[in-house]
């Protein structure tokens, strides 16, 4: 049974001008372990198939499924309950909150998910040491590169243990080294966590680095 498995996604959007049609049916597996690139044009719908796949959108047709079990059959609740402990989440800008540390932004799914602080602190703090940042633990956003702000963002995303982590360009922001140290960086997790990635990415070799590419076209997807 695929870790991921949708059937007949569609999503629309109101405009004046009428239904702006963006997914247009998309059936697609995900295995447990895979490092996926999602590629191809703006406007293609790349980020949108993300969105609905991490539970932060709701189709407008169609089933998304992990293992086998119809996440929006949930209500509101349980489906948030659900995101926060099964979906990781890296995104172009970090979205780390300014006024805590590292430690302190790494920890947020855990209290949120009510773990005792002693308990999540020790989980967020070996991660982050895991990715290179044991001497910025007590450091704001504010007092960190870029290419350290977007390592806290992954030690936030992998601190509950997820089933999976969705990354919308999460290179997009850096610099090409810096870009593709932090991309060596979710590939070595992969390898080391067997963490499934999806990745949507302009970069097309950063995108042949991972163990499958997914092609959008107009809301379709015009290969496996």
């Amino acid at each position: 049974m695929p870790l991921i498995k949708t059937v007949g996604l569609k999503k629309s959007f109101y405009t004046p001008a009428g239904d702006l049609e963006v997914l247009r049916g998309i059936d697609l597996e995900i295995e447990e372990g895979e490092m996926v690139a999602i590629v191809g044009a703006s406007g293609v719908g790349k980020s949108t198939l993300l969105h609905i796949l991490g539970t932060l959108d709701r189709p407008t047709e169609g089933s998304v499924m992990y293992g086998g079990e119809d996440v929006f059959s949930f209500d509101d609740t349980t489906l948030a309950s659900f995101r926060n402990k099964r979906i990781g989440f890296v995104f172009q800008f970090h979205h780390l909150l300014p006024e805590f540390t590292a430690l302190e932004n790494v920890m947020m799914p855990g209290l949120i998910n009510g773990l005792g602080p002693s308990v999540i602190e020790e989980k967020a703090s070996a991660i982050l040491k895991d990715l290179g940042l044991r001497n910025r633990l007590s450091h704001r956003p504010g007092e960190l590169s870029g290419g350290e702000q977007q390592r806290v963002a992954v030690a936030r995303a992998l601190v509950m243990e997820p089933s999976v982590v969705l990354a919308d360009e999460p290179t997009g922001n850096l610099d090409t080294k810096t870009g593709s140290d932090l991309f060596g960086l979710l590939t070595e997790v992969n390898d080391s966590r067997g963490t499934t990635f999806v990745i949507v990415t302009h970069n097309d070799a950063l995108a042949r680095e991972c163990t499958r590419i997914i092609n959008m076209v107009d809301g379709t997807i015009v290969s496996p």
